[in-house]
């Protein structure tokens, strides 16, 4: 069992429960059952089944964590694809980005409020909309904990690539460019692979809104938490 203390081990079984999840998904074209759900769930259930530490996992597991930050500037490139259609619609970007950041991190701290929650939960709540590298660096800087924030910032993710679309057409949101600022701003990374899938423009805004967001987030949630408090 000396395998299990290499990160080969949590490498290894991650990318394998993620190629199930991939398998799963496209057999079933169903967006509930996303990859990265099936995924938890299956490395969940194998280190509960055999007792295994979550450390132990997480030496491999960290590994594909390092590599969140590389993979969210490589994002840039379909955005670049796209710098006309972003020159001519700038600024109805940047405000649509703004009032989502503000909205994201007020509505958390007052339903925090409502219902009950300690200071240290809520302020790990406050950055659950920007990328993972930047939420957990958000939560040490207020005072959050940071394992719950990542936990928190994965499911906000899952949530918009799983409904984003959906409520884009309730809403009856048509426009290529909302449609893509608002998926990555509400649910960074995870939202923008959906928004990939419905097409090169909202992807490239969507990559645009998670940069903005999580830049915006980073001053604006010590910010506001300091001035609600």
């Amino acid at each position: 069992m000396d395998y299990l203390n290499t990160p080969i081990f949590g490498f290894i079984i991650s990318i394998i429960a993620f190629q199930i999840g991939l398998f799963i998904n496209k057999k079933t074209k169903k967006a509930i059952f996303n990859p990265l759900i099936i995924a938890i769930g299956l490395i969940m259930i194998l280190l509960l089944s055999f007792n295994i530490d979550y450390e132990i996992y997480n030496k491999g597991g960290s590994i594909i964590s390092f590599f969140l930050g590389p993979a969210t500037v490589v994002l840039a490139v379909p955005l670049f694809k796209q710098i006309e259609r972003l020159k001519s619609s700038g600024i109805p970007v940047l405000v649509g980005i703004i009032v989502g950041c503000t909205t994201a991190v007020v509505s958390v701290f007052f339903l925090s409020k409502l219902f009950g929650l300690t200071e240290t939960l809520s302020t790990s709540l406050l950055p659950k909309s920007v990328t993972a590298a930047i939420s957990m660096e958000i939560s040490k800087q207020i005072g959050g904990i940071p394992a719950l924030t990542v936990a928190v910032t994965v499911l906000t993710g899952i949530t918009g690539n799983v409904i984003g679309s959906y409520v884009c057409k309730l809403f009856r949101i048509k426009d290529e460019v909302a449609t893509g600022v608002a998926m990555g701003t509400a649910s960074h990374a995870i939202g923008t692979a959906k928004a990939m899938e419905l097409g090169e423009v909202q992807g490239a805004m969507s990559s645009l809104a998670i940069s903005v967001a999580g830049l915006i987030t980073v001053f604006l949630a010590p910010w506001l938490l300091q001035l609600l408090s």
